[in-house]
C-alpha cells in the first residue's frame, strides 16, 4: 500500500503565546481523514522534532487533489490538549508531493494565519514525499505507553493529545532513545550557541554507537543568490527595522551566473572589438553572400538551365532558390555557418542544376576555412568578388559566380538576414518564421465622440414616434447611446470613446437608428467621417466645436432614383476629436513599460539606455514530443512600443541566443518583460497553429542599479490547470545606464501618467474595455508583419486577461495587505512589551526619550526623521541583490487547488457543468458571507464613533460631554508637558498597575449603540 510520508523537520521564530514570552509548540498533520502529531516541545520558540508522520493513500491517482493541512499549537498546560493556542497553518497541495524521497528536501514554508485577525509569524521545515509498494524506514522510536481512557477521548475528538504522566511536568516525551547525559551537553550548545543552528545526530535505542550523520540534502547550485548571514544567524526577535526576507521553493529562485561576456571581463586581454556588444558571449560565424552568377554553360540537352547553389560545409549544406532557363540569375542570400560546429576545412560552394531526377553538376568554387578574413565591426561591408568555377576535377570552367566570404561574430548586420546552418532542414517559405527582427508597436490614441443631439428624424412608419440612439463605429469598436423614448428631436448627451491607431486609414460610422422592439432595428441615417479629417487636442486646450452632420438615407432611397436629389435631410450634433496629452494604455498600469504620451511633442526627455543580453536557456522541457523533437524555441521581450524577437533555434533544450538588444528609458518606474516560446512554423503547420508559451521574466528597471551588470538564470514559471509547471530557465544579462541624472532623479517627483490622466481623468468603467481594445489593435499589427508576431504571443506578453476572476490571485492579494499591515501588529505587539515591561532595559530606555521629547517639544520632527534614516541604514544590509522575478509563493502558484486553477482557467461564460459552477458558487457565498461578516463588524465601529455625539444613547452622550467639559478645563489650566507627562507615564505604566480587564474607555466604546441591530 502506497504512504505519504511527512517529515516534520522543524521550526524558526514561532509567536509567543505565555505570560513568559515564550510557547510549547506541537505540529498535527492531517492527510484524507487521517491526523497525526509530533511531540511537545517545551518553552522553544525555534523548536527541532525531526519526527516522522505516516499516512495511509488509498489511491495514488487522488493524490494530486488531496490536501495536506499542517497546524502549529502551542500547548499552554503541558501535557494536554484542552488548552492550545494557535501558531499558525499552512495547506499543501498533493500535487507537489515528490513520488520518492530521492526527489525530495527540506521545504520551509512560511505559516499562514487562520482568520483575518490572527498574530502568526514564523516558518516550518517539512519534508515530504510519496512511498508506493511498501512502507518507509521509520527510526526506532521509543515512546510512552498511553493509557486506554486517553486513547478513547482522543479517538472521541479526532485529535491525538499526550496524555499526562505522574513525572515532571516540564518532563519531554522523547522521540529517540538517547542517554541523558547527552541530553544536558546538547541543552547548554543550545542556551550557549543560540546564534547558531547547529543539529546533532543523535543515536537509536539499540544501545550502539551513535549512526553516522544522514546523507546531505540535494545539493543547491552554489552560485544561488542568497546571504551567509541569513543562513547562520538565529531568527531575529520581532522589530521595526527587521526586512522580511520572502521564502519559496528553491528552484524557482534566480541563479547567479558569470559568464564570459566582455561587460563582466572588463576587456581583460585587450580584448576591445566587443565593446559594443558586451552583454552577450561573442560567437563566431562563417559568413558566406551567394550575390549572382553569370554565362553559366548549359548542361542539360534540352538546352536550358535551371541552377541554383548550393553551399557545403562538413555535414551542413545550404540551398538558394532555383530558376528556370536563366544563365545569369541573381539570389542575393546570406549563409550563415557556427564556427563551433564546423567540421571541415573546406567550403564548397557549388552551382547545379535542377533536374527532375538527380541534379547536374555544373561548376564550384572551394575555398579553404582557414584562409578566410575576419571581418569586425564597424567595418564596412565585405565586397563580393567574382570566382571562375571549376569542375569535379578543379579545371576552371566557363561561367562565374559572384561571393563574398568572411568570418564574423552576430553583431554583423548580414546576421539578422542570413540562413543558419541549424536551420538547415526549413524550406525558403518557413526560413522567415525563423529569423530574429524588431518590431514597433502601431502609435495610438484616444479618440472622443461626444453625440449631443439630432433633429427632423424621419421614421419609417409615419404613424409613431421613433425611439432612436446612435450607433458608432470605427474599425472593430462599436459603441451605442442610451436610447431616447418617442421623439424626432432626441438629445442624447452621450461621451463615448474610442483606440484608434496610426495611419488614420478607418472612418468614423455614425448611424441613427430606431429601436422598434428587441432585436429589431431601423437605420434613420447615416454619417461617415474618415479619420485622417478629425482634429487632435493637445493636454488641457480647449476641445474643438461641434459640427452638425447630415444624415444620409440608406441605400434603399439611393436605388429608386440617384437622379432626384433631396433637398431636406436630418442632422446630428457631434463633437470629435483626437486626443494626443493622454497614453493610451495597451498593458496594465502595474507592470507597464511605456508611460509616454500619444504626442511626440509632450514627451519627456531620454534618462537612460536599457541593455539587455538573450544569452541562453537550459532544461527547457520538450514541446513537440508527438513529432519527434524537442523544442524550437525563440524570445520576445517587449519595453515600450519596441518589441524584439530573437530567431529560432531548432530542435534543442539548451539553446545559445546570445543577441542584444538596446532601449531609451524615459521612466525608471517601468518593467520589461522578456518571454520564451515554442516555434509551431518551422515545418510547413498551419496557419492556424499557435505558438506554445515556455514561460515570461519581468524586471523592473527602479530595482537595479546604475551600470551594474546582471546575469542571472531566471526560472520560466508558467501556471497551468494541472498546477505550476517549470519549463526551464533562461539566462539574461541587464544593464541600466542613467544618462541624465537629474532628470532621473526628478522623475521620482513627477506624476506617473502623463497630466490629461489627471485634470481629465478617463471613467474607470471605460479603462478595460479601452485596454482591451488597444491590445486587439496591437496585435492584429504586429500579425501582419513578416515574420509575424502571432496573437497569442502578444496576449500573453501583454497579459490580455489579468482582469478575470481568480480566486488564487484574490487570495494572493489578500495576503499582500495583510503582509503590508503586518507592521501595524508588530508596532502593537513592540509597544505592548514596553507597556508590560518585558525588555525593561528597552522600557527605561522609552521612559527617557519620552520625557526628553516632552520637554523639547522640538526634537519630536527630527527624532521622527532620524529613525528612518537609521532604519534605511539597517536595512541597507539586507538590501535585494538581484533582480525581482515572478515569486510562485507570493503568487499563491505553488499551493493553489486544482479546483481554484480549474476555475481561473475556464472560458467565460463558463464552460462547466451545473453541479460544479454550484459548487463554485457556494463557495463564493462562503466566502463572501464572511468579508460580509468583517466588514459589518468595521462598519458597526464606525457607527459607535458617529454615534458619540449624535444622542442616539442620550446617557452615553450627556456623560461624554460632560467629561469633555471637565478635561477641557484641566488641560486648560495644567501646563501641557504635565499633562503628556501623566498620561504617557500612565500608559507605560507597570504590569503590577494594570488590570486584565478591559480598560473603562474600551468598555464605554463597545456599549454605544450601532445599526447592526436595525438590519433585516
Amino acid at each position: 500500500m502506497s504512504k505519504l510520508v511527512v517529515q516534520v523537520v522543524e521550526a524558526f521564530d514561532l509567536m509567543p503565546k505565555d505570560e513568559q514570552g515564550s510557547s510549547s509548540p506541537f505540529v498535527e498533520v492531517g492527510f484524507d481523514g487521517q491526523r497525526r502529531r509530533t511531540a511537545t516541545k517545551h518553552k522553544d520558540l525555534n523548536p527541532s522534532w525531526n519526527e516522522m508522520l505516516v499516512f495511509d493513500i488509498n489511491n495514488p491517482r487522488d493524490l494530486d487533489y488531496k490536501t495536506i493541512d499542517v497546524s502549529v499549537y502551542s500547548d499552554r498546560q503541558g501535557a494536554r490538549g484542552h488548552h492550545l493556542h494557535f501558531l499558525g497553518r499552512l495547506k499543501i497541495s498533493g500535487a507537489s508531493v515528490p513520488s520518492s524521497e530521492s526527489g525530495s528536501s527540506v521545504q520551509h514554508y512560511p505559516l499562514d494565519k487562520r482568520g483575518l485577525f490572527s498574530n502568526v509569524k514564523g516558518e516550518i521545515a517539512l519534508k515530504l514525499y510519496a512511498v508506493h509498494g511498501g512502507a518507509p524506514q521509520e527510526p526506532v522510536v521509543q515512546q510512552h505507553a498511553v493509557p486506554s481512557s486517553v486513547a478513547a477521548e482522543n479517538e472521541g475528538t479526532g485529535r491525538f493529545e499526550e496524555p499526562e504522566f505522574q513525572n515532571t511536568p516540564f518532563e519531554e516525551i522523547n522521540t529517540n532513545s538517547f542517554d541523558e547525559e547527552e541530553v544536558k551537553v546538547e541543552m547548554k550548545k543550545k542556551k550557549k550557541e543560540k546564534e547558531v543552528r547547529t543539529f546533532h545526530s543523535i543515536g537509536t535505542g539499540a544501545g550502539g554507537p551513535p549512526q553516522s550523520a544522514p546523507p546531505p540534502m540535494r545539493e543547491k547550485p552554489p552560485v544561488v543568490e542568497t546571504r551567509a548571514d541569513f543562513a547562520k544567524a538565529a531568527a531575529p526577535a520581532t522589530s521595526v527595522m527587521q526586512m522580511q526576507m520572502p521564502r519559496q521553493n528553491p528552484d524557482y529562485m534566480l541563479v547567479e551566473t558569470r559568464p564570459p561576456v566582455a561587460a563582466r571581463l572588463r576587456y581583460r586581454g585587450g580584448d576591445k572589438i566587443s565593446s559594443t556588444y558586451d552583454l552577450v558571449e561573442q560567437m563566431h560565424y562563417l559568413y558566406v553572400n551567394v550575390v549572382k552568377a553569370r554565362d553559366l554553360p548549359v548542361i542539360d540537352l534540352s538546352g536550358s538551365l535551371d541552377p541554383y547553389v548550393e553551399v557545403k560545409l562538413g555535414n551542413y549544406k545550404g540551398q538558394t532558390k532555383h530558376f528556370e532557363k536563366n544563365q545569369n540569375p541573381v539570389w542575393r542570400q546570406i549563409f550563415a555557418f557556427s564556427k563551433e560546429r564546423v567540421q571541415s576545412n573546406l567550403l564548397e560552394v557549388a552551382v547545379k542544376d535542377k533536374a527532375l531526377g538527380k541534379d547536374d553538376f555544373v561548376g564550384k568554387v572551394v575555398f579553404d576555412v582557414m584562409e578566410i578574413p575576419l571581418r569586425v565591426p564597424p567595418d564596412s561591408p565585405l565586397a563580393p568578388q567574382w570566382y571562375r568555377l571549376a569542375d569535379k576535377r578543379g579545371d576552371k570552367i566557363k561561367g562565374e559566380i559572384m561571393l563574398a566570404v568572411w568570418m564574423g561574430t552576430q553583431a554583423d548586420e548580414s546576421f539578422p538576414e542570413a540562413w543558419h546552418s541549424d536551420a538547415h532542414n526549413i524550406s525558403h517559405s518557413n526560413l522567415s518564421n525563423t529569423r530574429s527582427k524588431v518590431f514597433f508597436s502601431p502609435k495610438l490614441h484616444y479618440l472622443r465622440v461626444h453625440v449631443m443631439e439630432a433633429q427632423d428624424l424621419v421614421p419609417y412608419d409615419k404613424g409613431r414616434l421613433p425611439d432612436p440612439y446612435v450607433k458608432v463605429a470605427v474599425g472593430n469598436q462599436t459603441r451605442m447611446t442610451k436610447v431616447q423614448q418617442r421623439t424626432i428631436h432626441p438629445v442624447w448627451d452621450d461621451p463615448l470613446m474610442f483606440v484608434a491607431s496610426e495611419p488614420f486609414e478607418d472612418y468614423i460610422i455614425i448611424s441613427v437608428e430606431d429601436k422598434i422592439g428587441p432585436g429589431k432595428d431601423e437605420i434613420l441615417g447615416r454619417a461617415m467621417v474618415p479619420l485622417r479629417e478629425v482634429p487632435q487636442r493637445f493636454e488641457t486646450g480647449k476641445p474643438p466645436d461641434p459640427r452638425w452632420l447630415n444624415l444620409q438615407k440608406p441605400s434603399k432611397a439611393e436605388e429608386e432614383g440617384e437622379k432626384k436629389k433631396e433637398k431636406f435631410s436630418s442632422k446630428i450634433l457631434l463633437r470629435f476629436f483626437l486626443e494626443a496629452g493622454y497614453h493610451v494604455l495597451d498593458e496594465s498600469t502595474h507592470f507597464s513599460s511605456d508611460l509616454q504620451p500619444s504626442s511626440k511633442h509632450l514627451r519627456k526627455s531620454s534618462i537612460g539606455i536599457l541593455e539587455l543580453g538573450i544569452l541562453s536557456a537550459r532544461n527547457l522541457l520538450p514541446m513537440k514530443m508527438r513529432e519527434g523533437k524537442t523544442t524550437d524555441a525563440y524570445c520576445v521581450a517587449k519595453y515600450g512600443n519596441k518589441w524584439v524577437r530573437t530567431r529560432t533555434l531548432l530542435d534543442t533544450l539548451t539553446p545559445r541566443w546570445n543577441e542584444q538588444y538596446t532601449w531609451e528609458v524615459h521612466d525608471p518606474c517601468t518593467v520589461i518583460t522578456v518571454g520564451v516560446f515554442d516555434n509551431a512554423h518551422t515545418n510547413g503547420s498551419k496557419d492556424d497553429a499557435r505558438d506554445q508559451k515556455i514561460g515570461k521574466v519581468r524586471v523592473r528597471l527602479s530595482t537595479l542599479e546604475i551600470d551594474r551588470v546582471y546575469t542571472h538564470y531566471y526560472p520560466l514559471l508558467v501556471l497551468t490547470p494541472l498546477g505550476l509547471r517549470k519549463h526551464g530557465e533562461l539566462q539574461l544579462a541587464l544593464r541600466f545606464t542613467c544618462t541624465a541624472w537629474v532628470n532621473m532623479v526628478a522623475q521620482y517627483g513627477r506624476p506617473l501618467l502623463p497630466k490629461m490622466h489627471y485634470v481629465n481623468p478617463i471613467p474607470v468603467m471605460h479603462t478595460d474595455w479601452l485596454r482591451h481594445q488597444a491590445m486587439q489593435i496591437v496585435a492584429a499589427r504586429l500579425l501582419r508583419a513578416e515574420p509575424p508576431l502571432r496573437r497569442e504571443v502578444v496576449e500573453y506578453m501583454l497579459d490580455v486577461d489579468y482582469h478575470m476572476w481568480s480566486l488564487r490571485r484574490s487570495k494572493a492579494n489578500f495576503h499582500r495587505i495583510m503582509s503590508v499591515l503586518s507592521w501595524i501588529t508588530t508596532v502593537y505587539k513592540w509597544f505592548n512589551d514596553i507597556c508590560h515591561w518585558r525588555k525593561p532595559i528597552t522600557t527605561c530606555l522609552v521612559h527617557v526619550l519620552f520625557l526628553i521629547l516632552v520637554c523639547y517639544p522640538e526634537l519630536i520632527l527630527p527624532t521622527i526623521f532620524l529613525y528612518l534614516f537609521v532604519i534605511g541604514i539597517w536595512n541597507y544590509r539586507f538590501r535585494p541583490r538581484h533582480p525581482p522575478h515572478m515569486d510562485a509563493w507570493l503568487s499563491q502558484a505553488d499551493s493553489a487547488h486544482p479546483d481554484e486553477l480549474d476555475e481561473e482557467f475556464d472560458s467565460f461564460p463558463t464552460s462547466r457543468p451545473s453541479d460544479i459552477v454550484r459548487m463554485r458558487y457556494d463557495r463564493l457565498r462562503s466566502v463572501a458571507g464572511r468579508v460580509q461578516t468583517v466588514v459589518g463588524d468595521l462598519a458597526s465601529q464606525w457607527e459607535r464613533a458617529h454615534a458619540i455625539l449624535s444622542w442616539r444613547d442620550p446617557r452615553a452622550t450627556a456623560i461624554l460631554i460632560i467629561l469633555s467639559l471637565i478635561w477641557a478645563v484641566f488641560i486648560y489650566v495644567t501646563p501641557f508637558q504635565v499633562v503628556a507627562v501623566l498620561f504617557g507615564l500612565y500608559w507605560l505604566r507597570h504590569p503590577r498597575f494594570r488590570s486584565k480587564l478591559p480598560s473603562v474607555a474600551v468598555n464605554f466604546f463597545k456599549k454605544l449603540p450601532s445599526k447592526s441591530d436595525m438590519l433585516i
